[in-house]
């Protein structure tokens, strides 16, 4: 169910064997595969049961990102491991957003140079690499190099981590962007709005449907707010010296 009624009055968080764990009352948390939901770091824990302590009399877990990352970081449902979860997000590359260009109209080709240009050109200079673009409908021809050094970061970040990692890029589609976020060069604000260049570019010439543009907007900027912050806090190793807050 996407809504239900609030069944509890408290949520804490307590240390187990297997990593801190969400309590609502005396009930532990479970996964919807009933596995013990356990997350790896105490950073962690406190963001997911904030989440819960933030629910009103109607859960509406739609708005539970963090949750559900943690629920499928511990079921992993599509049974990846890490060398898969890395050969997906670097996919992306192949298809990534700000590699594809149009030639016409004029004015949207000038904003995507001008927009993309800078946040491809930090890339290659980040990780030594080539990416390019290309107004071909085949995208540009990302060198094999420039995959594997992707591949050898990627593998630097734990299984978690990587989940976040992939959850933020189908949202932006673009592996760039994504990582341009997660190293903190742009914010969730600039990361969205470069995604969604060519449709920001349309409303602005042709006006937008009231209430759905915005709507669609913040609800992008929440998934992948949560999923940066999904991937810093399970990158967290330094247990967190808060406990959470009550009203």
């Amino acid at each position: 169910p996407l809504e239900r009624k609030r069944f509890y009055q408290n949520v804490s968080i307590s240390q187990g064997e297997g990593g801190f764990e969400i309590n609502l009352d005396h009930r532990k948390l479970k996964t919807p595969q009933g596995k013990l939901f356990t997350v790896p770091s105490e950073a962690l824990a406190i963001a997911v049961a904030t989440e819960w302590d933030s629910q009103k009399d109607t859960m509406k877990f739609y708005t539970m990102h963090l949750t559900t990352l943690c629920n499928t970081a511990l079921d992993n449902p599509t049974q990846r491991n890490k060398t898969q979860l890395i050969r997906a997000a670097v996919k992306f590359l192949e298809t990534d957003t700000v590699c594809y260009r149009v030639e016409e109209p004029g004015a949207l080709a000038e904003l995507q140079r001008n927009e993309w240009d800078p946040i491809v050109a930090w890339a290659e200079k980040r990780y030594n690499v080539k990416i390019g673009s290309s107004t071909s409908i085949l995208g540009p021809n990302i060198p094999a190099s420039t995959k594997e050094t992707f591949i050898s970061h990627l593998a630097s970040y734990n299984v978690w981590a990587l989940q976040g990692i992939e959850y933020v890029i189908t949202q932006l589609k673009s592996l760039i962007l994504s990582m341009g976020l997660i190293d903190r060069h742009i914010t969730v604000e600039k990361a969205v709005l470069l995604s969604r260049l060519e449709e920001e570019y349309q409303i602005q010439r042709w006006g937008n449907v009231e209430w759905a543009h915005d709507y669609d907007l913040c609800e992008l900027r929440a998934r992948v707010a949560a999923g940066a912050l999904f991937v810093h806090l399970c990158s967290e190793s330094s247990t967190v010296k808060h406990k959470l807050l009550q009203d």
